[in-house]
């Protein structure tokens, strides 16, 4: 195992490519989604995550705000994490792009963002927006396209 800081890396999209290069699995866990994201963006690791699993080249596995920020778009997210812009550049509410729905962490689960999940998905019905809920300790498996 091998932890990986994307701050190192801001702005070095070729330093994290031959450094991350011959690695193929990644385990993202959770945090704030808001924070992940700008970090994924502003080292290019999303960039090489789409690549790469377009490929079928790398597994990504992602616990909670690392499963979160594969989706198309963050929006509603920002009623159980904060959007807030941790690196100086704005907040960004587009996500990787990978899956067509959200994911909703936590649901109905002893964790202490199970209550504000629910006001998520409450979100996404009255805005149209299709998710997908995960309890802790299920999981949803897929392969993409």
């Amino acid at each position: 195992v091998t932890l990986l800081d994307l701050q190192k890396y801001f702005n070095d999209i070729e330093r994290l490519r031959k450094d991350i290069n011959n690695f193929n699995a990644f385990c993202v866990i959770g945090g704030n989604v808001f924070v992940l994201r700008q970090a994924m963006k502003l080292s290019g690791f999303d960039e090489f995550l789409r690549e790469n699993i377009l490929n079928k080249k790398i597994l990504y596995v992602g616990y909670s705000a690392g499963s979160c920020v594969l989706a198309k778009d963050l929006e509603g997210l920002h009623l159980v994490d904060e959007p807030i812009n941790a690196y100086g550049d704005k907040v960004i509410y587009e996500g990787v792009g990978l899956l067509e729905y959200c994911i909703a962490p936590h649901y109905k689960s002893n964790h202490k963002e199970s209550e504000a999940i629910d006001k998520v998905i409450e979100y996404m019905k009255e805005n149209n927006k299709s998710y997908k809920t995960l309890s802790d300790g299920e999981v949803i498996i897929q392969v993409i396209e």
